[in-house]
């Protein structure tokens, strides 16, 4: 993981081009997957008027991510996409993790206090019910019955993993409208 990089790519998309934009933007990202070291990519969508589509493209390589900017394919994409788009920008290419998390120049969204307090409550609770129930079996483990700090922490690994990289996710991109006006 510490020789991946992330490039940074921002295209300012004609409002009357959207739609054949979004469905170039399905189609160069299943060809982007088919080249070698390619390990995901991430697309923010414009929030508002004059914010661009923001894609953040991970190699596991300079090499790879460089043959993957080089070549035809990519290059076919492009000059495909080039009458749909106002400007484009391509940042340097950042290593590690870091970078994947947030892009420098992307305007962060807040939502309200409230609304976060509201969403973080409707998820937590039914895992703080659901969770603790589900592993029972294995709590009531003759070993793990001696240590009831063990137990919590298992249910509160459990729940924060769910949190974190399953429920919180898609339930964020499900309310999105909602949450961020």
């Amino acid at each position: 993981m510490d020789h991946s990089v992330t490039l940074l790519i921002q295209h300012h998309v004609r409002t009357d081009a959207v739609p054949e934009y979004e469905a170039w933007l399905k189609d160069i990202a299943k060809a982007g997957r088919q080249f070698p070291g390619h390990m995901g990519v991430s697309i923010i969508r414009p929030h508002g008027a004059g914010t661009p589509y923001t894609m953040l493209l991970r190699f596991d390589s300079h090499e790879h991510l460089a043959d993957w900017i080089d070549s035809a394919t990519r290059n076919s994409f492009m000059e495909r996409a080039h009458p749909w788009l106002e400007s484009v920008q391509e940042s340097e290419v950042e290593t590690g993790l870091e970078f994947w998390f947030t892009p420098p120049s992307v305007v962060p969204l807040r939502a309200k206090p409230f609304k976060q307090f509201l969403i973080t409550l409707s998820a937590i609770y039914p895992l703080t019910q659901i969770v603790p129930w589900l592993l029972s079996p294995l709590l009531n483990l003759a070993p793990l019955r001696q240590w009831p700090p063990v137990q919590g922490l298992i249910v509160v690994l459990v729940i924060v993993y769910l949190m974190v990289y399953v429920i919180m996710p898609r339930y964020t991109r499900l309310v999105a409208r909602w949450l961020f006006h």
